[in-house]
């Protein structure tokens, strides 16, 4: 199994900038991708960003492209969400993931607010 934590969530003016981030700890070398998920109050949770643990490609939603940058520290098990020119839509509980043997694990989650 695989532990997440995730840190860096808190209340930003919108066009700000926050970073999330998520530690992994457990059997982090099956680790297959880990990513990060958002929900808003009263919305599905929504893929964000996704990294492959072993080579480093990434993937984007389209809401996020060329603002978020996700990225990780092998060495610390830790995957980074790099959120700049924050907009009030992206306002969410933000939840970590990681895939590995066929299974997902989440993250407790960390709140993201954007409001002036």
């Amino acid at each position: 199994q695989v532990q997440l934590v995730e840190s860096g969530g808190g209340l930003v003016q919108p066009g700000g900038s926050l970073r999330l981030s998520c530690a992994a700890s457990g059997r982090t070398f099956n680790i297959y991708t880990m990513g990060w998920f958002r929900q808003a109050p009263g919305k599905e949770r929504d893929f964000v960003a996704r990294i492959r643990w072993s080579g480093g490609s990434t993937n984007y939603a389209d809401s996020v492209k060329g603002r978020f940058t996700i990225s990780r520290d092998n060495a610390k098990n830790i995957v980074y969400l790099q959120m700049n020119s924050l907009k009030p839509e992206d306002a969410a509980v933000y939840y970590c993931q990681a895939a590995l043997g066929g299974y997902q694990y989440w993250g407790q989650g960390t709140q993201v607010t954007v409001s002036s």
